[in-house]
């Protein structure tokens, strides 16, 4: 018989071993990251002057980016230095083609698997503070309309100044103490904000559940991971690097693109209805992501709607620009929830293939040919994301239902709170969300989306990480 877990104890090897996920580089990728050297140091402009500043998660070892923000009149300059892993990895040697075996690092609740082996990702790689590093730099301006009108991308060597973390950066902002480098970065968050809805680019802003534990090695718990105005405005610069990037590579006809299509019109006009049904008003005019981003917070018809709204952002992938194959549409390289052609650039030492369109947009920018080890790659990463993303998927979600069923398991009966997310049909359970726990689950019966419903819990198993509700 299995034993039963319960909170303090949830372990989640089983997780991983089921996955496949190890930490096993094999010894000569593990020689080639503890051996690694800056293979472009002689190309390397020093720009150690500019006062970066790294945000991230508190805890976090594996940085990979660094930003420091200046007014020009009306305009912002953004300085943004991604960490340079191509530099440090031997084309087509035993780490990289480790890499390329992983396609991205895995997170557990309990820690991560790494892309690459800690010693570089975390150490010789990541743009830890007061240290000189290998970098890729972006330098963007930004006109007061929001728009980028100048671009640059180069290899150099930077220091970090600060390790900052998003509760403290909202907390400096609201007090008014931001650290110099980014005294700008809340005008430069909201302006891109607004330029991105303008656009069309659509945000869902569902809860997203998150497995923690308690100090001192207490129990596993979930919650609402936090969101500050700190994450909104640091991801910004990301997604307009990532543009800048795309756009790089589209002109040039090289690269990869992260792509997602159009929604189609009917799925917008079932928001529409769902909207309709629901009485909340669609203010005339207003894109899909306008009308998103207005719906007030906390409201049920708000939770269901952006539930509902995931069904505009199906078929996301990644297209490989290649002067080989047939050149793509406009339609085929955008992406929608962004509103325009966009890649991965900016967590290389997360994910494979910001390493490779980073050298795309390198080249492309310095006027030389595409280095061959990239552009005999490029046909082969898609496949490898995918798998990785379907990997990471997974690694969350089962991480997540385990954490579910253990933290519930001994409360099969009791009454819960609810907001129903999704409607239920003779052939589908509705979708619901509990706020306290916070868990996302199945409820049988036929309520309907967008009303508060009290249930119970009908079964929770940490044998098949399996949750059940039932309308009370």
């Amino acid at each position: 018989m299995q034993r039963r877990l319960s909170a303090p104890d949830i372990d989640f090897d089983a997780i991983r071993g089921e996955l496949g996920v190890d930490a096993n580089y094999g010894q000569d990728a593990l020689t080639e990251a503890e051996n690694a050297v800056d293979r472009h140091a002689a190309d390397r402009i020093d720009r150690t002057d500019i006062p970066l500043v790294t945000i991230d998660p508190p805890g976090s070892m594996d940085l990979d980016q660094a930003v420091c923000l200046r007014a020009d009149d009306d305009d912002i300059v953004v300085d943004y230095a991604i960490a340079d892993v191509a530099a440090l990895i031997e084309p087509e040697g035993a780490l990289d083609s480790e890499s390329r075996r992983r396609g991205a690092t895995i997170y557990f609740p309990d820690r991560s698997v790494p892309l690459h082996p800690r010693v570089l990702s975390e150490g010789r790689g990541s743009l830890l503070p007061d240290v000189e590093r290998a970098a890729v730099l972006w330098t963007m301006r930004v006109s007061g309309a929001g728009e980028v009108v100048e671009v640059s991308v180069a290899r150099a060597r930077v220091r970090s100044r600060a390790r900052l973390d998003y509760a403290g950066v909202a907390a400096d902002a609201a007090a008014g103490r931001l650290h110099p480098s980014i005294v700008d970065l809340p005008r430069f968050g909201e302006l891109r904000r607004r330029t991105a809805l303008a656009r069309g680019a659509i945000e869902l802003d569902l809860p997203d559940q998150e497995v923690v534990r308690s100090p001192s090695d207490g129990p596993w718990t979930l919650q609402i991971a936090p969101r500050t105005p700190a994450d909104m405005w640091n991801s910004q610069v990301s997604l307009m690097t990532g543009m800048c990037a795309g756009t790089i590579m589209a002109d040039a006809g090289i690269g990869l693109l992260r792509t997602l299509p159009p929604a189609p019109a009917d799925a917008v006009e079932q928001l529409r209805a769902t909207a309709a049904a629901l009485r909340v008003p669609w203010p005339d005019g207003a894109t899909p992501g306008e009308f998103l981003a207005g719906l007030p917070q906390d409201a049920p018809s708000t939770l269901a709607l952006m539930s509902h709204a995931g069904t505009l952002m199906r078929g996301a992938g990644y297209k490989v620009l290649d002067a080989g194959e047939p050149e793509l549409t406009h339609d085929e390289m955008v992406h929608a929830a962004i509103g325009g052609i966009y890649a991965h650039v900016t967590a290389p030492l997360r994910r494979l293939g910001d390493r490779f369109a980073t050298e795309v947009c390198l080249s492309v920018s310095a006027g030389r040919p595409v280095p061959d080890w990239v552009v005999r790659a490029l046909p082969t990463l898609p496949k490898i994301l995918r798998s990785a993303d379907s990997l990471g998927s997974s690694a969350d979600r089962e991480s997540i239902d385990l954490t579910e069923s253990v933290v519930l398991a001994g409360r099969v009966g009791e009454r819960f709170d609810a907001v129903v997310l999704s409607a239920g049909t003779d052939k589908r359970p509705a979708k619901i969300f509990v706020t306290e726990p916070p868990v996302i689950a199945a409820c049988s019966g036929t309520p309907d989306a967008a009303v508060r419903l009290p249930v119970v819990l009908a079964a929770a198993d940490p044998d098949t990480r399996s949750v059940e509700f039932a309308p009370a």
